[in-house]
């Protein structure tokens, strides 16, 4: 796949511990992302943050939390990123979603392995 020049970021920000009949919510999202054929996803663990219920989440050592923030960033042309977004819809039930305009300066991938072709 080749992506370069204008295209749109969506950004999905849920907690850890959030999940959708019974899997890990952020596993579900990646999982489907993937199926659409979307250029690419990475998932970021956040080591502190709150959100709308004002309540903190951190990895400092007296309060551990189970449910620290996560950031799923998925880059792709802005049609193929609108035509997801009906997938959150079903699967995003607590958190916040954004999309917002790039410039893709460069985008290169490696050929999937002989593992990765396998059907």
């Amino acid at each position: 796949m080749r992506l370069q020049g204008p295209a749109q970021r969506l950004t999905i920000f849920i907690g850890e511990s959030d999940h959708h009949h019974h899997h890990s919510l952020c596993s579900e999202i990646v999982q489907r992302a993937q199926q659409a054929g979307l250029a690419g996803c990475s998932v970021f663990r956040g080591i502190e943050g709150f959100g709308a219920s004002r309540t903190l989440h951190t990895t400092h050592v007296l309060s551990l939390s189970d449910d620290l923030p996560i950031a799923i960033v998925i880059v792709d042309a802005a049609e193929r990123i609108r035509a997801f977004l009906p997938e959150l819809d079903e699967l995003i039930t607590e958190g916040l979603v954004i999309v917002d305009d790039v410039e893709v300066v460069r985008y290169v991938g490696r050929p999937p392995s002989a593992e990765e072709a396998k059907p």
